[in-house]
């Protein structure tokens, strides 16, 4: 009990005992034999009492005998019978043993009750008036009926927080019937007492049963029609409860915040005094505060960073918004304004109505302090939480600004309290859960894709509501951006963090089909290493076969891909692999395949996903290969895949540019296939074509990596050698010559071709990537033309010697 309760409580006591002790002494009896059987009947019928359906407590049909005492016996009698009866009924078949003090307070209550009632009864009198008895009578009882309640209802509202005056109204003012007929009852004893006796005592048992038969039907009616009103107000506030966690899932916040601000702020209304319908309005806004979040798009709500002028402004109206809802519930007590002003601040900077002060309503300024106590402890997506410490200390400094310094002052002297009893009841609080597998339903008219079967998964209702926000979200994101870049590595790299928030993986591979080969363009994670090295033919392996049949393998073995299992730099085992094709305009663009350390980690709800986004990532890829082509043709020979003229120059300039930094030489190249209108003469254009491949492919195998070949146009080829010598060229070009003598037999079967080569050297014949070529390529020319001069047999190479000192 709180301290006022307490002392109200001794209070009554002492003036009970006082009450008794005034009364009993000294104790005079007329008749003791008739006292003690009058006694013993008044004992019984406190047996017979009925339960009040308001109030903890029970009615007694011993008020009766009590008020003929009044009436009849002295003020000891009455005031030992009174007691006595009182003490039986609170302990004889008591349904809840009461504590000392109670049954303490109730026997000094009754004391108290009886010394007043009996005072007025013999006290006021009406000698003139002819209802002299029965008045007295009524005055007596309607003491009686107010000293025996009120301080029990003092009582109860001191020590539960409420309105004493409303406490009385509520439990007792319904039994006033019963108390009316209770003097009707002793007055009809009162009158046949001095008539006949007290004899009549026994005429006056069946009324007694009567009475208490009565009241126990009435009362019965009271107690099925506040059940069925507690029934429908639990139904009512479960419901309310529901849909509030439900808004709260897509909200991505903890699922305890509602029952944290509900706890923190029913207490700390308490505390503050409020009355039973603003505590019962409080409870329902606390679930409800954020309804009208249903009104603003979900990717401002968890939006990760700060939000813009424009979406802060789309924010604002969810306040009013739920306000505007719950007004169309037209709730008995008044949610809808705590609702609407809940975001008001106590200097009338808040929204939406900019109200300041005691206009904002008492309930609505107890949940800014505790929705904002909790937001700041709680994790965001936007920020980190803080300690309770910190928050505390962050909620007084802006008390008096943002918050009411009376709510501040009461959380922070019970923060703690509360903080426990929150844990107390997510401790005891029951979970929900709900199978997500429905069993009705075989397959729908199309028929069902066949895939192994995945484990089935529970999860929490509000864990489902989530998921599906965040699926949703995840998707819409990457519709977005899938096509914002026509780089095929920046495409993908979103994919793949993109995609790891709705499927978590270990690894992920996304391999592009090259003619009949599947290679991984895009990997990241685990054994990245050994997943790039694969090469998997179309058909083949588990990647090889999804890509051929396009269809999806769910949970399949990733060694059964070739090269995979024996590969030496596979660090981790990966167990699982979800396969799906990617089937894009012009057909199987490649496959996307995510892999897990767990075995069967991937469910058929993820097949499901990749589904729905799998046709966008296809075609995605589709457009950044092409711009990929359209950016290599650009750059490079159709025919060869060397680079082009463009692309030379370009790369010619930026060697050169290092090298003066560097002051490094530069060779430079110009050769030319010698008889190769003869090939395409007498072999076709195919065949030369073919020839020219090789001749590039030959060339650029025994090329360093940083070597630069070109093709030029038709037969023409250019090396671009950075820091080689003109010794090292010497030794070079035998090789060369070999190389290109060779390609022309394994093409034509033939030795059928020559090859001229002429040279430049930077710094030496020029300082420019024009000079240089024109050099060359004049050199090669003269070799060209000193060749027609040669021997009919000889169709060996040659250098023009004329200015070079490799000749």
């Amino acid at each position: 009990m709180h301290a006022k309760a307490k002392r109200f409580v001794h209070t009554v006591i002492g003036l009970g005992a006082i009450s008794f002790l005034s009364a009993i002494y000294p104790f005079q009896s007329e008749n003791p034999v008739r006292y003690l059987v009058f006694v013993t009947a008044a004992v019984l019928a406190s047996g017979i009492r009925l339960t009040l359906p308001t109030v903890m407590g029970t009615l007694s049909v011993n008020f009766l005998f009590v008020l003929i005492g009044i009436i009849a016996l002295s003020p000891a009698e009455t005031m030992i019978l009174a007691c006595l009866v009182t003490l039986m009924q609170c302990l004889w078949r008591a349904e809840r043993k009461p504590k000392p003090i109670q049954v303490v307070f109730n026997v000094a209550n009754i004391a108290l009750t009886v010394l007043a009632t009996w005072s007025v009864y013999h006290s006021w009198r009406f000698p003139d008036l002819a209802i002299d008895l029965p008045l007295r009578l009524l005055l007596a009882t309607a003491v009686y009926f107010v000293v025996n309640s009120f301080p029990v209802a003092v009582a109860i509202g001191l020590s539960e927080n409420r309105n004493i005056v409303r406490v009385w109204k509520e439990c007792y003012t319904w039994t006033l019937p019963y108390y009316l007929i209770g003097v009707i009852a002793a007055g009809a004893f009162s009158f046949l007492r001095m008539t006949i006796g007290w004899s009549t005592l026994g005429l006056l048992l069946p009324f007694i049963y009567i009475i208490y038969r009565h009241y126990r039907l009435y009362l019965a009616r009271l107690e099925a029609e506040k059940k069925h009103a507690e029934e429908m107000a639990g139904l009512h506030l479960r419901t309310i409860e529901a849909l509030a966690m439900a808004i709260e899932a897509k909200d991505q916040t903890t699922h305890d915040h509602l029952h944290r601000v509900q706890t923190y702020a029913v207490a700390i209304g308490e505390d503050i005094g409020l009355d039973a319908p603003q505590l019962e309005a409080l409870r329902a806004a606390s679930l409800l505060h954020d309804i009208g979040k249903l009104a603003v798009p979900e990717h401002i709500i968890s939006k990760p960073g700060k939000l813009t002028k424009e979406e802060f402004e789309k924010l604002k109206i969810h306040p009013s918004v739920g306000a505007d809802i719950l007004e169309r519930i037209k709730f008995p007590y008044p949610v809808a304004p705590m609702v609407r002003h809940h975001h008001e601040k106590w200097n009338g900077a808040g929204y939406p109505d900019g109200i300041s002060g005691e206009q904002i309503p008492i309930g609505a300024r107890i949940l800014t302090v505790v929705d904002s106590f909790d937001a700041l402890t709680s994790e965001r997506q936007y920020r980190k939480p803080m300690t309770h410490e910190n928050a505390l200390a962050h909620i007084v400094a802006e008390a008096g600004a943002s918050y009411d310094p009376a709510v501040v002052k009461v959380l922070q002297r019970r923060h703690v309290d509360l903080e426990r009893l929150v844990r107390q009841q997510q401790k005891d609080r029951q979970k929900l859960f709900t199978n997500v597998a429905v069993k009705n339903g075989h397959q729908p008219d199309a028929g069902l894709l066949e895939m192994p079967i995945a484990q089935t998964m529970t999860a929490n209702f509000l864990t489902s509501i989530a998921a599906a926000r965040q699926e949703a979200q995840t998707l819409f994101e990457l519709a977005q951006e899938l096509g914002n870049s026509l780089s095929l590595n920046e495409t993908l790299s979103m994919f793949g963090m993109r995609l790891r928030r709705t499927i978590p993986y270990d690894s992920i591979a996304i391999f592009i089909r090259r003619d009949i080969v599947l290679r991984p363009e895009y990997v990241n994670g685990e054994n990245t290493r050994a997943l790039s090295s694969l090469e998997v033919p179309m058909g083949q392996g588990l990647t090889g076969w999804v890509a051929q049949n396009r269809k999806p393998i769910l949970n399949g073995n990733p060694q059964l891909d070739p090269g995979y299992k024996d590969n030496p730099d596979r660090s981790l085992r990966l167990r699982s692999v979800l396969a799906l094709p990617l089937d894009g305009i012009s057909g199987v663009v490649g496959v996307l395949n995510l892999y897990r350390t767990g075995k069967d980690a991937f469910t058929q709800d993820n097949v499901r996903v990749l589904q729905a986004i799998s046709a966008k990532v296809a075609i995605s890829i589709e457009n950044a290969l092409k711009f990929r082509q359209a950016e290599s043709s650009a750059a490079t020979d159709y025919l060869t895949g060397l680079f082009n003229a463009r692309s030379l120059f370009l790369h010619l300039e930026s060697e050169l540019a290092r090298c003066r930094r560097l002051e490094q030489p530069l060779a430079i190249l110009v050769s030319d296939l010698d008889g190769f209108k003869q090939v395409n003469d007498r072999f076709g254009h195919l065949e030369g074509n073919r020839l020219l491949q090789r001749v590039a492919q030959r060339l650029r195998e025994h090329c360093r990596e940083y070597d630069c070949l070109a093709r030029m146009g038709g037969d023409e080829f250019v090396l671009v050698l950075p820091g080689m010598a003109p010794d090292a060229v010497r030794q070079l070009v035998p090789r060369l010559k070999d190389i290109v003598k060779r390609a022309g037999v394994e093409v034509l079967k033939e030795d059928v071709i020559g090859f001229s080569v002429g040279e430049a050297y930077f710094p030496l014949d020029g300082d420019n990537a024009e000079q240089l070529l024109a050099e060359a390529d004049r050199r090669m020319y003269s070799c060209k033309a000193r060749q027609k001069f040669a021997a009919a047999g000889d169709r060996g190479f040659d250098f023009d010697t004329s200015q070079s000192s490799v000749a």
